[in-house]
């Protein structure tokens, strides 16, 4: 299977039409149909890592003050023990515990109902243990290989770029609008993936201080370490949806097959 990192955004995309969404919609009719889905989402952290282990997991609307038509949304996707099970195995039964409270969030669900919105392919979600570092995540991502050959659809949702405390607010209608050092991080980012340059992403604190400035925090950064983690370096790589967003975001995406 193909791998997937998707700049998730606001949770409004569940429900706008805009380029981004039509991105997903057109990234999918690539994509060859998964027997089930393990979603790394920047929105479940943790203290140790989980995986949901429950048959039906609920739609989670994990945010706030947005409109009432989007806390109506429902993702009804079923869960898949046995996937649960079997990531278990391949990470180590000592590292991670089966989840039956969590569900599925918003960095899950605002993108799975465009990439399928029969809601007809299982969904597991895998936690980020907070207190690890980029280097610990990129190691026990790499465990996981052997689900693509399963026929196991692995996604990476988070923001590279995700500065929510320098927003532009009054930049949301601008397209591809940055700031500088959002370019320059954009930019810089990019090249190290396309180059497989993945020890100096991992080391991504070392980078200058643009790049401390799109990731103040690694939350959203962090699925994308484990998809690097999970690629074979000669596999072909898709940036889509790659642009910048208020200033200070990014919804840059990537397939890798």
């Amino acid at each position: 299977m193909p791998l997937l990192f998707v700049g998730h955004g606001s949770p409004m995309n569940a429900i706008d039409e805009n380029q981004f969404v039509s991105g997903f919609r057109s990234i999918a009719k690539t994509l060859p149909e998964p027997k089930a889905i393990l979603c790394i989402s920047a929105h479940w952290l943790t203290s140790g890592t989980l995986v949901t282990g429950m048959e039906y997991p609920r739609t989670i609307h994990d945010f706030g003050r947005f409109p009432d038509e989007l806390y109506q949304i429902e993702y009804p996707a079923k869960g898949s023990p046995e996937l649960a099970t079997v990531t278990r195995k391949y990470i180590g039964d000592d590292l991670v515990e089966l989840d039956q409270k969590w569900g599925l969030d918003h960095g899950a669900w605002t993108v799975l109902r465009h990439l399928y919105p029969e809601a007809d392919i299982p969904v597991v979600q895998l936690s980020l243990d907070y207190h690890k570092p980029a280097s610990w995540h990129f190691e026990l991502a790499g465990r996981l290989k052997d689900l693509r050959e399963r026929g196991i659809l692995i996604i990476g949702s988070g923001n590279i770029i995700h500065n929510l405390n320098l927003i532009d607010f009054n930049g949301f209608d601008r397209d591809n609008y940055g700031f500088d050092w959002a370019v320059e991080a954009r930019n810089k980012i990019n090249s190290l993936i396309a180059a497989n340059e993945y020890s100096a992403l991992i080391e991504y604190k070392k980078l200058g201080r643009e790049i401390q400035l799109a990731i103040p925090t690694p939350d959203h950064y962090l699925p994308l370490i484990y998809i690097l983690a999970l690629a074979d370096k000669r596999e072909e790589k898709y940036f889509f949806n790659d642009k910048l967003l208020a200033g200070s975001l990014s919804m840059t995406s990537l397939k890798i097959s």
